[in-house]
């Protein structure tokens, strides 16, 4: 191809993927939905969307490094502290009996339906073992269910891809090499691998922490130290033995996410936007590669198999994983109706399928289309059915609000408690040791770690935080906390008006103030000591006077907070008033 082709080709790659996200983000749905059809469109219709073409025997390995960024970044929510108990048995169980029931189900249940050779069967078969934090997070966000089943969901995600994409290239090397019944060497050669990826993993955290810890590195080189760490790693390791950098890249993650060593600002602003364009690249990259002509025949036999997947072999699946452990019937139901298909199982069918074609398989050519249709098929059908399935099971969070407050002063808890006898779910973060046990003592909910982990990205997912409220009596804290949160999270983040209005140390900006400009961290504090309390009161009616408005609440418990210019806009119609009464 010449330079120009290969521009226009890259250039239009890029565009269409952050189009795609873009559009997705404004219909609220799945970013996959959008992406996966725009890439097959787009390598229909033009020559220029052909990664095979523009890069040729470099798409894989590229391929394979962009994967292993991407699981390294899902890696960094997954905090072992957090998976305890019977959680940790539901996942460790949903990897392994989820690995040795589906690969031969769907082998067994693609071979008479796609009409495959027993070895490319088997190959696909391996290829829709995994399932993808790239998938079912964006779901998640959307479905909301409780605490425990999105974790178990996010972890299961994420250590079945690496598990995934070493069975795939074990299986790839087994049938080129005709040695797919030696069964015992098959073992070997996968405990070699996994054990080639721990060692990877755990030397490139040992790396990351004497670049990170010992070397303090601010935002900006942290950022870039870590790719350079993932990257050289997962390329070492892949170099080594096929497909072991994904095992390096999660263990890496999972590392820098436990260990409290690691409790660092480039830990926690990691490069989101580099691994949102990856994914969306990769999606329309593979989906382009995949031709009509070679979709059109499988449509219903693909449907087919993704009902055998779905219907049976998914909730045998969760069944057996989740037997003996304290989930409720309806979560462990609703485990039995979450597998999507992702961006591994893409990169693995398009990595292995033209070896075999090349190597004389019978149906090697058919293995990315019919992985393209699961993906498309179970992306769509759970993503238009796990609300309801969540809402019907009992598992989904409820629409009220669940807000965040950051302070420990003794009106912040009691603010804290009068919003809970409201039906709030209520979460406190405050940085001193003494308000922390101040919390504690009155039997409210604490968040864990530091503020940023948990008021952004997964924290605040996991946590199913709704909004943020800056509360503390520092007025510079609240402002520069708003800006950074206001950066890294979409969540929205309020703070109190400021006592000595000024430039300080960050400007008011975009930041959204809340309560009456007289309301302010010490005035509050001192009313409070003074004898003033905060209450419920009902919607109807003025407020006696000395009353000042703080929330109000509508039919839905969803909470706004009050606003210097006057009654906060609600969108459903108000029931009740939160306010701060006379002494």
């Amino acid at each position: 191809m010449t330079s120009e082709q290969i521009l226009i080709g890259a250039g239009l790659t890029v565009v269409l993927a952050v189009a795609s996200q873009l559009l997705a983000a404004r219909l609220r749905i799945p970013a996959i939905i959008v992406l996966l059809p725009v890439g097959f469109a787009a390598g229909a219709v033009t020559d220029d969307v052909h990664p095979d073409r523009l890069l040729g025997p470099a798409f894989s390995p590229l391929v394979s490094l962009a994967v292993a960024v991407v699981l390294y970044d899902a890696g960094l929510g997954l905090d072992l502290r957090r998976l305890t108990g019977h959680t940790r048995h539901a996942v460790v169980r949903l990897v392994w009996v989820g690995t040795l029931l589906t690969a031969p189900a769907a082998a067994f249940a693609a071979a008479p339906l796609l009409g495959l050779s027993g070895a490319a069967a088997a190959m696909l078969g391996a290829v829709l073992v995994v399932s993808g934090p790239t998938v079912v997070g964006p779901l998640l966000n959307f479905v909301r269910p409780t605490e425990r089943v999105q974790r178990i969901l996010v972890w299961e995600g994420s250590l079945i891809d690496a598990v995934g994409g070493i069975l795939g290239a074990l299986v790839f090397h087994a049938l080129v090499g005709q040695q797919h019944r030696q069964f015992g060497r098959g073992l070997l050669e996968f405990a070699a691998s996994v054990g080639l990826g721990l060692l990877g993993g755990l030397l490139g955290a040992a790396l990351l922490w004497w670049l990170l810890v010992r070397g303090r590195l601010n935002d900006v080189l942290g950022t870039s130290a870590q790719l350079a760490a993932v990257v050289g790693v997962a390329a070492l390791c892949d170099a080594l033995r096929e497909d072991t950098g994904l095992i390096a890249a999660i263990v890496m993650g999972v590392v820098v996410a436990t260990l409290p060593a690691f409790d660092l600002p480039a830990r926690r602003t990691f490069f989101e936007t580099l691994v949102s364009l990856v994914v969306g690249v990769l999606f329309v990259s593979i989906s382009s590669t995949v031709a009509w002509s070679s979709v059109r025949p499988l449509l219903l036999p693909a449907l087919g198999l993704v009902a055998v997947l779905v219907v049976v072999v998914r909730p045998v699946v969760a069944a057996l994983s989740t037997a003996g452990t304290d989930l409720p019937e309806g979560e462990r139901a609703f485990l039995g109706w979450m597998a999507p298909r992702g961006i591994v199982a893409a990169s693995t069918a398009a990595t292995f399928s033209a070896g075999l074609a090349a190597a004389g398989v019978g149906g090697a050519d058919k293995i990315l289309p019919a992985t393209f249709l699961v993906i498309v098929f179970t992306v769509t059908l759970y993503g238009l059915s796990a609300v309801p399935v969540a809402r019907l099971l009992g598992v989904a969070r409820p629409a009220r609000s669940r807000p965040l407050l950051v302070g420990g002063e003794p009106w912040t808890l009691e603010l804290a408690a009068v919003l809970r006898s409201a039906g709030l779910d209520v979460l406190l973060w405050a940085g001193r040791d003494e308000q922390r046990e101040r919390i504690a003592a009155a039997g409210l909910e604490l968040a864990d770690g530091e503020l940023l982990a948990a008021a952004g990205g997964e924290g605040a997912e996991q946590e199913g935080v709704t909004a943020v409220y800056l509360l503390t009596a520092e007025d510079e804290f609240n402002a520069l906390a708003a800006a950074v949160l206001r950066d890294g999270s979409e969540l929205p983040v309020f703070r109190l008006p400021a006592a000595a209005p000024g430039p300080g140390v960050v400007g008011d900006g975009p930041a959204a103030t809340l309560l009456p400009a007289a309301l302010t961290g010490p005035e509050l504090a001192r009313r409070h000591a003074a004898g003033a309390r905060i209450l419920r009161r009902p919607a109807d009616g003025e407020l006696p006077p000395g009353h000042d408005l703080l929330f109000t609440l509508d039919r839905s418990g969803r909470l706004a907070p009050a606003t210097p210019h006057g009654r906060p806009v609600h969108p459903g119609q108000v029931t009740e008033r939160i306010v701060l009464g006379p002494a």
